[in-house]
């Protein structure tokens, strides 16, 4: 662990790493229970939008993801609050992004190594700066996150008793789609676009099949994706391979085995 923490790119890595699986720990926990996976990857793709764009204009490529994202999330929030609506929303959404990240790819050749990276990103080649936009934003999502964790809660669970209680369960979903695009640039920067479920998706669900209690739930969620980030990143250290493969193979792994778990322990009783 000496010689890993020796590089100031590997104590980037772990620092950047950490942050972003505590931020997707707390809010994978409401995608999975809003069933928003399918928004979440279309969230990603306009993210890539987003960064390709920025890229071919000469932008901030983390700058670029972040208004495309939030857009998004605002766009599917706004037009969508059922969910046969909101997967109209989300599928046309995609479409789009995918459409004009396709179009910024065609009109430079220069955004060919940088889509590679955007795709499936690169923990090892985070900046300090970069460092610390990730954690200014974490930070401004998980305080967001607190100040709506219950009326979120209350939505997600039950939302047609919570709209007859007064709640904005529009607002609210809207509210929430905004931090989830605000979550998704900041991840893509670790996993990349193909693999954003690495952190935002598989930690959360796993710690669904473990508990049905959403505090125990989300720190269990937190704790899988840290150590997944800690494991993936030790191994990378030592193996020829990127980090974000053996990072997204132990959270599928972990994911498989707690859903066999659940299987057998719904079959003994």
């Amino acid at each position: 662990m000496q010689d890993i923490f020796a590089y100031g790119f590997m104590q980037n890595a772990f620092l950047a790493g950490s942050v972003v699986a505590v931020m997707a720990g707390v809010i994978g926990y409401f995608v999975v229970l809003r069933r928003l996976a399918f928004a979440t990857e279309a969230l990603s793709h306009g993210g890539f939008a987003g960064a390709t764009g920025a890229v071919l204009v000469g932008q901030d490529i983390f700058v670029g993801m972040l208004t495309f994202t939030t857009l998004a999330g605002v766009l599917m929030g706004v037009l969508g609050d059922r969910l046969r609506g909101r997967d109209v929303a989300i599928g046309a959404t995609l479409a789009f992004s995918l459409a004009l990240g396709s179009l910024f790819l065609t009109m430079s050749t220069k955004l060919a190594g940088e889509a590679v990276n955007i795709l499936f990103g690169n923990i090892l080649a985070i900046s300090p700066a970069d460092l610390r936009l990730v954690i200014v934003f974490a930070c401004f999502s998980l305080a967001a996150m607190g100040v709506i964790y219950r009326p979120l809660l209350f939505a997600s669970l039950d939302p047609e008793i919570a709209e007859a209680r007064g709640l904005p369960v529009r607002a609210l979903g809207v509210g929430f789609m905004i931090l989830l695009g605000f979550a998704v640039a900041t991840a893509v920067q670790i996993v990349g676009v193909l693999l954003i479920f690495a952190l935002l998706i598989l930690p959360a669900a796993t710690a669904q099949q473990l508990t049905a209690r959403p505090p125990q739930a989300i720190a269990l969620a937190v704790a899988i994706g840290v150590l997944c980030v800690w494991v993936g990143l030790v191994i990378g250290f030592y193996v020829p391979y990127p980090p974000s493969f053996f990072i997204t193979t132990l959270s599928f792994v972990g994911y498989l085995v707690a859903s066999r778990r659940s299987l057998v322990f719904a079959t003994a009783h």
